[in-house]
């Protein structure tokens, strides 16, 4: 329902120049219509993190209790917060494009989310090469840890430490397209936490079906053998 709410409202309500109404969304210099992204973009670099913190967790329950359990809660949040970085960093390139020229500009906060990928692709090489359930489970718990740790820093710290073309960056001014600062109206503020808790929520609802279907498999495996 909030997600859905805020869908509708990020599409649907006008930007116009002069906002008379709650009903309306003033335009942004430097962004104009392009600014909704916002409600999307933003949200989905949040899941991505949620996601990569709740498989550092339960890497870590796994750890203490040799539980399986934690094992596949572990990974199927990962697998859901490289799913939704994938489409966080699909939703940027779109915004890179309108006001840099170019999908892909190697920007800090570019640059940080393509390492990020590559650790969360490696982690899943390593799941897939290891045959034994108990070390596959508890090299990637601690996998998961590590790379967990980094998560908040690549998307967050290091684009507002280096400077770059990414709002909210240090020197974010630069390039050849000005780049306003997002200092969002109330109206903007509300659909934009509402977008938040929306896609939290799909994360959990996401997470929730990922996990029986992977304790299904599980249990179906052990069966075979």
């Amino acid at each position: 329902m909030c997600i859905t709410c805020a869908i509708l409202a990020g599409i649907a309500i006008p930007m116009v120049p002069q906002p008379q109404s709650w009903l309306e969304f003033p335009i942004i210099p430097g962004l104009e219509d392009k600014a909704r992204n916002i409600f999307f973009h933003v949200p989905m670099a949040w899941s991505s993190v949620l996601g990569f913190l709740c498989a550092l967790y339960y890497g870590f329950r796994y750890l203490r209790t040799k539980d399986f359990d934690y094992d596949i809660k572990s990974v199927s949040s990962a697998g859901l917060g490289t799913m939704f970085c994938i489409l966080a960093t699909v939703t940027g390139s779109l915004w890179a494009k309108f006001n840099w020229g170019s999908f892909w500009n190697w920007d800090p906060r570019e640059t940080s989310i393509f390492i990020l990928l590559l650790i969360y692709g490696a982690y899943f090489t390593l799941r897939s090469a290891l045959g034994s359930d108990e070390v596959r489970a508890r090299l990637s718990a601690v996998y998961s840890i590590l790379a967990g740790l980094t998560a908040p820093f690549f998307i967050f710290i290091m684009p507002r430490v280096i400077g770059g073309l990414h709002p909210g960056a240090k020197g974010d001014t630069a390039g050849s397209t000005p780049v306003a600062q997002l200092h969002m109206p109330p109206n903007m503020r509300v659909v934009f936490i509402i977008s938040i808790i929306g896609f939290s929520l799909l994360f959990v609802w996401l997470l929730d079906i990922r996990v029986r279907a992977a304790r299904i498999e599980y249990q179906l495996s052990k069966k075979e053998i």
